[in-house]
């Protein structure tokens, strides 16, 4: 078949892209913004990317469209699809009927910490030999892309809460038949989507409604709006975190040189000594969720700790982009308070005599609204120093919900923090050499591009002399 993905550089779509080649199916594609890692992985297929967004984008003889969930009426090459009544679809749907219904799938939900957990998971089964497809919403270091189509029986996917398309308003994750599925936690998000947290408990009821009787569910019950729900479920439910009563939980928790080290235990039964190559306590919460859903697909923790203490990551999930006259530089998708304390938390436990600096774009829609100002704020102050952009395209925010990022600045100081509001990718760079120091750690947190700024620093850093850092 010949397809044409309109949105093509989102992290989905690209992963689909990548399968549905796999398949021998001709692919072309269009977007508007086109940053790496996505856009290199799809260079690397050899999949050619039409920019800006227009109706000569699309084949008129592509036999079927899917049509990304950021596009909606107006768009030129939606409004282009239905002129011409061709066959269009959403990813979701696509995905479910040309990859998962033939195979067991492996659902991966949660308001955080859903990417390293997918790829954890996808990476156990790996290592376990089962070789299984997955779908990711980023690029695990292990296997250098975001999507796999194995021989296996296992398909490993990440399940979003955010709508299908603009003809398909369901969660993402409604579609994915989920034989199991891991839900880390429950928060409020999506704000341009969703008005509240009731919304979102309820786009996650939808999810437990379509998991079978015979299937599991592994849940994060630390979150309480998770707690609220898990009534709803009628499968199997297994708990993970670091609380007591959790069925798989993590005890005796350290942090030393960038690894975690924990007792798993298992129901009451001490699985043993585990190590995490990655910081913070979250990474943690995410690594018994996949040890869990492993189990249920065959793999034993036993058999799992090896490739545990194997795995190296994720691109764009405190990535460390590269260290320049002894300042560090670390690239994170926080977007989300609770994922940036979460970052900064785990930064902060790395040790060492430096300074932990924070820059930050709002760039997503909630990080953009007001909605979170103040709990941005709070979680901000954890870091010695913070430098706050000027928010991604503020005129899609109606201006009486519009974040302040002069207001977000001053809280953070109310905060006990020390921030300053830098409006551009070169001011803040050129800001930031006049004050970092050998030992430093600079945060990076976005959820897009962001001006290139990660290799704009390093670069600016690595051409100054020692004593002038």
């Amino acid at each position: 078949m010949k397809l044409h993905l309109s949105a093509i550089c989102g992290t989905a779509m690209a992963s689909l892209a990548g399968l549905l080649r796999a398949r021998g199916h001709e692919i072309t594609g269009s977007d508007q913004d086109v940053y790496p890692p996505m856009s290199t992985q799809l260079e690397a297929l050899g999949i050619e990317i039409r920019s800006p967004y227009a109706e000569a984008n699309v084949p008129a003889d592509a036999d079927l469209v899917v049509i990304g969930n950021a596009l909606s009426r107006g768009n030129p090459e939606v409004e282009a699809v239905l002129d011409r009544r061709q066959s269009y679809t959403s990813l979701p749907a696509l995905v479910a009927e040309e990859f998962l219904r033939p195979r067991t799938s492996l659902v991966v939900a949660g308001t955080h910490g859903k990417t390293t957990t997918t790829s954890l998971l996808a990476f156990l089964l790996d290592r376990a030999g089962l070789d299984p497809s997955f779908l990711i919403g980023g690029v695990p270091a292990d296997f250098g892309r975001s999507d796999r189509l194995g021989t296996g029986p296992h398909f490993v996917i990440e399940g979003d809460e955010y709508d299908s398309a603009f003809f398909d308003k369901r969660p993402k994750f409604v579609h994915y038949l989920p034989t199991t599925a891991i839900i880390g936690n429950v928060e409020f998000d999506h704000a341009d989507i969703y008005p509240d947290l009731a919304a979102v408990q309820t786009a996650f009821v939808r999810l437990l409604h379509v998991i079978p009787r015979s299937g599991l569910l592994v849940a994060g019950t630390e979150s309480e709006a998770l707690r609220g729900i898990l009534l709803q479920a009628r499968c199997r439910i297994e708990t993970f975190g670091l609380h007591a009563e959790a069925d798989w939980r993590a005890t005796e928790l350290r942090t030393a040189d960038g690894q975690s080290r924990f007792r798993l235990v298992r129901k009451g039964r001490d699985e043993g000594e585990f190590t995490l190559p990655m910081a913070g306590e979250h990474n943690v919460r995410n690594a018994l969720a996949a040890l869990a859903a492993a189990a249920d697909a065959g793999v034993a923790p036993a058999a799992a700790r090896d490739a545990l203490a194997a795995f190296r990551g994720v691109k764009r999930r405190l990535e460390l982009r590269g260290e320049a006259r002894g300042v560090t530089v670390y690239d994170d998708f926080a977007h989300h308070p609770t994922a940036v304390a979460a970052t900064l938390a785990a930064l902060r436990s790395l040790g060492g005599p430096g300074r932990l600096v924070a820059v930050f774009e709002p760039r997503s829609y909630t990080s953009r609204t007001r909605v979170f100002q103040d709990d941005f704020a709070r979680a901000f102050a954890v870091a010695d120093r913070v430098i706050v952009s000027a928010a991604h395209l503020p005129g899609k925010v109606p201006e009486a919900e519009r974040l302040s990022e002069a207001e977000l600045v001053a809280s953070i100081g109310g905060a006990g923090g020390d921030a300053a509001f830098v409006p551009t990718v070169d001011a803040i760079v050129k800001a930031l050499m006049a004050e970092l120091r050998p030992g430093d750690r600079v945060a990076i947190l976005s959820n897009g591009g962001f001006g290139g700024i990660h290799e704009k620093l390093l670069r600016a850093l690595g051409r100054l002399p020692a004593e002038a850092v």
